[in-house]
């Protein structure tokens, strides 16, 4: 990057650091330290709940995502606008009228102390996991810029986020996560504009689009209805709702930004907010994937994107053989260009016998492309069984320090930054407080005065930041990371948030009795997901289901049972 990128990335950063921790000196209490005195306005709500769930990986992976398989991962929101609305009817005013800290504590009063701890150890071991993944995306592109392996950046990028929530708690999360969602608005938008710029002549925005739909790219609906397929309608609608549902309804690191809103209905409106921006966001995100893709079709693409991976591949025995496999790329990419302006041309003479042609030969083509990438990825494991052979997560970024201006550059990768920022820290914030809160101070030390649990929050958040970097060290193995938080999210949320609709709705239902269901559906859903039975958004669906129905039959075997004796 040159003298300005770094300028602009380092300013950005040391400006909203600095802007949470002035915005939230002075909090001392838990009231203050974990709900930010309940004192924010819906739009402070809004966009910190859309910071905590858009992380880097959205900007990082989705590009990637849509650039190797199309659009359909949009579906996946499908469901978000029906969840924000039971929300808003259901969880917010109960939550608000309990005046809870954490969504467990609602769970021991309806139930009892075992499935308020059951829950809230699931959430803890699935968000804890989860945001070492958060926290190695950003590490990516330091590694990527300076070259150097993403041990010491996923280091820096951690403490760097611990430092701000431990010292501001959530108020600081939140502050920062407004500036930090209108920095990230503003770059999406240049960022679409720019990649539309580099076009060469006469490829517009609209038959940009066009030559990705003809090689399948821009699959953004399916209706058909198939159990395995993971992105279409049908998985998007109900699967999408239950994950979502539970996610901002039973997830500490989304019900602790409605909880800091002033009112319900602050809360309320910052939810429903929510729900109509975050589709079209997305479909922007995914739609400069698309767009890059159409860019790459008349600009040779990396070999491979990951920089530091091929690097090593370069000064290693097997040098020579990389060259072969480059020769052939370079061979096959002037082979597919040429195929793909006969297209362009026939799009624009609206020549059909012509363009069903090409569709047959770019198809054929960028098929050829990808056999030889699978080549390179066997020889890199022939010299690295440990090798990071998936480079879906550096495809955005590559294309944006190689063919952006200048101060642009440095703008959008302070939003990955950015994006990282906020949602790790949510996440270390809603660990510490469900830490503190549901275990230390429910089990461990209940008659400690408010300075204390704050001080134990902020050893807490050290303590499980301590832990999401360990995790992030060991995530460069997982594939797409857009996919794969959300694949771990699908194994839990949905047996959480049956424990949630039990309580809500099944009022005879006990704490026992949904405390069995609780284990065996996870337990089952567990197996049904290493197995891969169904498409992983489903796995909420069942999950949540099991649990309803279980507790309802066990309640009742269990009333049978002391009637009987």
């Amino acid at each position: 990057m040159s003298a300005i990128d770094w300028m602009v990335l380092l300013g950005t950063l040391l400006l909203i650091v600095g802007y949470g921790v002035y915005k939230s000196r002075g909090a001392q209490s838990m009231q203050a330290y974990l709900l930010g005195n309940q004192s924010l306005p819906w739009y402070t709500v809004c966009l910190s709940v859309m910071a905590t769930q858009a992380s880097a990986i959205t900007f990082l992976s989705a590009p990637g995502l849509a650039y190797s398989s199309g659009m359909s991962f949009v579906q996946f929101y499908f469901g978000l606008p029906l969840a924000m609305i039971v929300l808003c009817i259901t969880f917010v005013p109960i939550f608000h009228r309990l005046k809870v800290y954490t969504a467990y504590e609602y769970l021991e009063q309806r139930f009892d102390l075992k499935t308020r701890a059951l829950t809230a150890f699931l959430f803890l071991v699935q968000r804890g996991l989860s945001t070492g993944i958060t926290i190695y995306a950003p590490s990516i592109i330091l590694s990527t810029i300076l070259n150097i392996d993403t041990t010491y950046t996923t280091l820096f990028i951690g403490g760097l986020v611990i430092f701000y929530t431990v010292y501001g708690g959530t108020k600081a999360v939140s502050y920062t996560q407004l500036l930090q969602m209108s920095i990230i608005f503003c770059g999406l938008f240049a960022a679409g504009i720019m990649v539309v710029h580099l076009l060469p002549n006469g490829v517009g925005f609209g038959k940009a689009i066009a030559i990705a739909g003809k090689m399948g790219r821009t699959n953004a609906i399916d209706f058909h209805f198939d159990w395995n397929n993971q992105y279409n309608v049908w998985s998007g609608l109900i699967g999408g709702f239950f994950l979502q549902l539970s996610y901002f309804g039973t997830d500490q690191s989304q019900v602790g930004r409605y909880l800091t809103g002033a009112s319900v209905g602050q809360s309320r409106l910052g939810l429903l907010m929510n729900g109509l921006v975050k589709i079209p966001m997305q479909f922007l995100i995914l739609l400069i994937g698309i767009l890059v893709f159409t860019f790459y079709q008349y600009h040779k693409a990396p070999l491979f994107f990951n920089s530091y991976e091929l690097n090593k591949l370069q000064e290693s025995p097997y040098k020579a053989e990389l060259q072969q496999v480059q020769s052939a790329y370079d061979q096959s990419f002037e082979s597919k260009k040429l195929e793909v302006e006969k297209l362009d041309r026939a799009l624009a003479n609206h020549d059909q016998p012509t363009i069903d042609q090409q569709r047959i030969a770019v198809t054929k083509a960028d098929n050829e492309s990808k056999k030889i990438r699978e080549d390179l990825k066997e020889l890199m494991l022939k010299n690295d069984k440990k090798a990071s052979t998936n480079d879906n997560n550096y495809i955005f970024l590559s294309f944006v320090t190689q063919y952006l201006p200048k101060g642009l550059i440095g703008l959008l990768i302070a939003i990955i930054f950015l994006a990282s920022m906020g949602s790790t820290a949510s996440a270390l914030n809603s660990l510490a407080s469900t830490s503190v809160v549901d275990i230390y101070k429910r089990l461990l030390n209940k008659n400690a005065n408010d300075q204390q649990y704050v001080k134990a929050s902020r050893w807490a958040t050290i303590g499980w930041g301590s832990v999401c970097i360990l995790m992030a060290l060991y995530t460069s193995k997982i594939g797409n990371l857009i996919e794969a938080v959300n694949i771990l999210g699908s194994y839990i949320y949905g047996t959480i948030l049956g424990v949630f609709l039990v309580a809500f709705y099944l009022k005879k239902v006990g704490g026992r009795a949904v405390f069995i269901a609780a284990i065996l559906a996870e337990a089952m859903v567990c197996i049904l997901g290493f197995n891969e039975v169904v498409a992983y958004l489903w796995l909420n669906v069942i999950g949540c289901l099991l649990v309803v129905v279980m507790a309802y039959l066990i309640q009742i075997a269990m009333k049978e049972k002391s009637t009987i004796g």
